[in-house]
């Protein structure tokens, strides 16, 4: 399995990338939103990978971190979803989307990647509702393939030593990692994952800079009886 790779750009094409690796090239395929944040031919490249084997083919598809990657096997887990509509979802929601979509059962909002029907995207709802808040609480620390410490030597791309600084001041957690605790959290007080997954996405929506305190009061406010 290869799991990831690291390299230099040597072209982009509308749904692939080839990166070279000490002298191999890997096309990887990738979705629209992915290819726009990579840089140009020449620069440093690293994503996280998920083969895809059959009798006639091999493919690889790229993901900057390993929760989209995450995501992207969960999708390919439904019923009529494939590779393409994987990334199509993916690409037009990224993996915060995908996970808040799931949460509040708005299928809607998967029914607008290109090519997902309006039952497509309810099983994708249905059946990946109960696994959303596992796949969510993975943002709390989500790992970025490092293309930035991917440096050249001779001819192949090793991985910078660490960089030793100042450690900054520990800022309050937005964003993923605010969403990631605040899930735990109300997990913590005995609310079910998909009850807990579904207030704490809404939050969210309502609030995106909101750190993991504001969640959770927004959330618990959410959940409380009428």
């Amino acid at each position: 399995m290869i799991g990831r790779v690291a390299g230099r750009i040597v072209y982009k094409a509308d749904d692939h990338v080839l990166i070279d690796v000490r002298g191999v090239g890997y096309v990887v395929f990738c979705s629209d939103r992915v290819l726009a944040g990579l840089g140009v031919p020449g620069e440093a490249a690293a994503l996280f990978t998920d083969l895809l084997v059959r009798e006639d083919i091999l493919q690889l598809f790229g993901f900057p971190t390993l929760v989209e990657k995450e995501w992207h096997r969960l999708l390919m887990s439904v019923q009529g979803v494939g590779a393409k509509a994987s990334l199509a979802i993916l690409g037009a929601l990224g993996p915060d989307g995908v996970s808040r979509a799931i949460a509040l059962g708005d299928w809607n909002a998967i029914k607008a990647a290109k090519g997902i029907g309006p039952k497509t995207a309810q099983r994708v709802v249905n059946e990946l509702k109960d696994k959303a808040p596992t796949v969510m609480a993975m943002g709390a620390g989500p790992v970025q393939a490092p293309a930035g410490d991917a440096i050249p030597e001779d001819d192949g791309v090793i991985e910078a030593p660490a960089r030793t600084a100042p450690a900054p001041a520990p800022a309050p957690a937005t964003g993923g990692a605010a969403q990631s605790e605040a899930l735990s959290a109300l997990q913590n007080l005995g609310y079910a994952p998909g009850e807990a997954a579904s207030a704490v996405a809404q939050a969210a929506g309502d609030a995106p800079e909101a750190d993991t305190a504001g969640l959770i009061r927004a959330a618990l406010k959410l959940l409380a009886p009428a």
